[in-house]
């Protein structure tokens, strides 16, 4: 049995709540008395993308479980590559696998520079494609990123998801030990299906999101920032998924 941590949406900006919050989550995750198969930041990480809030990311992710990350659209990419991952800046998307025995985490780069929308570039598709290519179909793969490739039915999410996700379905169907797909962006726990895989949204670290049905349009009702930082766990045992979703006190 493998247990995966799936945080999302940190919104790091050097400021007291943004880093109480992350802080919270990551002392609970350190002090579980189970050694993780990784912990999985689907993107977000910073608020503006700035090399000061990567520094403070790059602090507070520091952990004794394998840490693995992917932008979101408030992330920069340059910056996200040499001030949190410590490797050489580019505008290139910013991809990262994480092999072990017992599965494979392929996080991938949905972030479009200038835009809140998702796109999973050719190029991150091509790499995605070796990185399976290089694992044994009888090995478990999650894939993920920070825009949903679907609507979750909540109208401000839903125009800045992820688009032109049919290529990234036909290269699922080529793949079938992809398991789920994993994701952040909503700033809400969510599961649903894509390309007949579970696709699991992890809620946010930073704030929740208010569901259409739970607030009267005013946009300011759109965020809750009393509700509790949370995480999703996912478990994978025997090829069967599991999920669970966590709340953690500050």
């Amino acid at each position: 049995m493998i247990v995966i941590a799936h945080l999302s949406d940190t919104h790091i900006d050097t400021g007291p709540r943004s880093t109480e919050r992350t802080r919270a989550v990551m002392r609970y995750l350190e002090e579980l008395p189970y050694d993780l198969h990784s912990i999985v930041v689907t993107g977000d990480v910073t608020d503006h993308g700035l090399p000061a809030e990567y520094e403070q990311a790059r602090l507070l992710f520091s952990s004794r479980h394998p840490v693995v990350f992917c932008p979101g659209n408030h992330d920069r990419r340059a910056a996200f590559s040499r001030h949190l991952l410590a490797r050489e800046g580019s505008g290139e998307p910013v991809n990262q696998v994480y092999r072990s025995a017992g599965a494979v985490i392929a996080l991938c780069d949905s972030s479009v520079p200038g835009k809140d929308e998702g796109f999973l570039a050719d190029e991150t598709l091509a790499w995605l494609e070796e990185v399976l290519a290089q694992t044994s179909p009888r090995t478990p793969v999650l894939v993920g990123f920070h825009h949903p490739p679907v609507d979750l039915h909540v109208p401000f999410i839903d125009g800045i998801r992820q688009f032109g996700t049919q290529r990234l379905a036909a290269l699922a169907d080529r793949h079938r030990n992809i398991v789920a797909f994993l994701c952040g962006h909503a700033h809400t726990a969510a599961a649903t299906v894509f390309a007949g895989r579970p696709l699991l949204v992890a809620p946010a670290v930073v704030s929740t999101l208010r569901l259409p049905w739970e607030h009267p349009g005013v946009p300011q009702d759109h965020v809750h920032l009393d509700q509790p930082p949370a995480l999703a766990f996912h478990v994978l045992h025997e090829g069967r998924l599991t999920t669970h979703y966590r709340p953690v006190g500050v």
